[in-house]
């Protein structure tokens, strides 16, 4: 199948507190207790390695993406920026975000690009669809029986770039702050993923959309960079796409701060390199 568009997206999540007594007994309604006993409940699992909630254990508060269409040529592709933004009424509830998601999915038939969506954001939203009665026919029945978005190895339906870069597992995997230092892009701005709790205590979902937004931003540029090394895209449609990238995070600054400061700090990085790239070029 030829996708006419991509999505690059990141989900932002908070532990599912609602679980806890029925996994680990502790009733308590504090919800700083609860997410103790939730720590304490995968320590004891991992025998003290990880402390981390596995996947059906994580609410989503956010869900941001970056859409582009995608033109082909002789050359290979091009990538024709539309939007960067987080999907959903910053108040809805968790049910809307995530059949949100399935219902544009099934409407666009889009490529997906994540890094590490393969081991925590897709199976993240299907147990939370899951919890919610959420139905995504449309987003497993989708492709045939070698190229779908449940694939591992279609990477033109879902290209994880974490699975793609480590080959699969055979080599390290690695970080996309990891990444970003090593291409000179900004990677985590103000915040990670192990403050979004705290900041949602706070009544601070602007706050972690915009963060999110940003993580989507660095995992674009990753794929840009890999598409490029492929040969997918030539190295005019790679300036291209950087340029209209650029030109979108200068318009879109005065009105949304959070772009304006990757964008200075992009800047800072490469010495003012990269945030002179000609988007007419």
């Amino acid at each position: 199948m030829h996708h006419r568009s991509l999505i690059v997206f990141d989900i932002e999540t908070i532990p599912d507190t609602d679980a806890v007594p029925a996994l680990t007994g502790v009733d308590d309604p504090d919800v700083g207790a609860r997410r103790d006993a939730l720590t304490a409940y995968h320590l004891e699992i991992t025998e003290g390695r990880n402390p981390f909630p596995r996947q059906p254990f994580h609410r989503v508060v956010a869900i941001s993406f970056l859409r582009a269409e995608i033109e082909r040529d002789a050359a290979g592709e091009r990538y024709h920026l539309q939007e960067l933004r987080s999907g959903g009424d910053p108040t809805a509830g968790e049910a809307e975000l995530v059949a949100g998601f399935f219902r544009f999915l099934e409407r666009s038939r889009p490529r997906l690009v994540t890094f590490n969506g393969r081991g925590f954001d897709l199976p993240v939203l299907r147990f939370r669809a899951m919890k919610h009665g959420v139905a995504a026919p449309g987003f497993h029945l989708a492709g045939d029986r070698r190229n779908a978005y449940t694939h591992r190895y279609a990477d033109d339906w879902h290209c994880d770039l974490m699975d793609v870069l480590s080959d699969r597992g055979a080599a390290a995997r690695v970080r996309l702050s990891e990444v970003c230092a090593v291409l000179g892009l900004p990677g985590k701005l103000g915040m990670d993923g192990s403050a979004v709790a705290g900041r949602f205590d706070a009544g601070e979902i602007a706050a972690i959309r915009d963060y999110c937004e940003t993580d989507v931003l660095n995992t674009y540029l990753v794929y840009l960079r890999h598409m490029r090394h492929l040969g997918t895209l030539s190295a005019e449609a790679f300036e291209k796409a950087v340029g209209d990238l650029l030109s979108y995070l200068r318009a879109e600054a005065p009105a949304r701060p959070h772009l304006g400061e990757y964008l200075e700090a992009w800047a800072a990085l490469s010495g003012g390199a990269a945030t002179r790239h000609d988007a007419t070029r």
